[in-house]
């Protein structure tokens, strides 16, 4: 049982960083998206597209070991640092289903301020970005909250 528990927890550390990692991607990503050209807009918005897409799909995978992590290890569901991170997770998966997405879709909607949306988009990244580092921060010190 050892050997798969520590099987379990390698891949919940790596869905953790394939997570976390490519978001910092999205930052240089916006900052060349503000001076772009049209023809290459639609590059970086599909850059962005494919980084929130690793993101969510490998988020499956941390949420999938997580629940193994937590069935077969020491820690009860009841302990505080699992229920705050179970909530944040929820809040962050609710954020990226709706956060990027509809920034992405008024990106190219007429009468939209093009630099008010990459500045949304922007806000939207560090916002996940926060979220995840609060949710790896209750993972990994695993606090006693109450």
């Amino acid at each position: 049982m050892n050997l798969y528990y520590g099987a379990i927890v390698f891949m919940h550390v790596v869905s953790a960083v394939i997570a976390v990692g490519p978001l910092f991607l999205l930052l240089p990503l916006i900052r060349r998206l503000r001076t772009a050209k049209a023809e290459a807009e639609d590059i970086y918005l599909a850059f962005i597209r494919v980084i929130i897409r690793l993101v969510m799909h490998s988020g499956h995978v941390l949420v999938v070991s997580g629940i193994l992590l937590i069935l077969f290890g020491p820690w009860p569901w009841n302990t505080s640092w699992v229920i705050l991170t179970i909530g944040i997770m929820l809040l962050s998966g609710i954020f990226l289903a709706t956060g990027f997405s509809s920034v992405l879709k008024r990106f190219h909607e007429s009468g939209n301020d093009r630099e008010a949306v990459i500045n949304k988009l922007q806000r939207t990244a560090w916002i996940y970005i926060g979220l995840l580092l609060i949710m790896l921060w209750l993972m990994v010190q695993k606090p006693a909250v109450w």
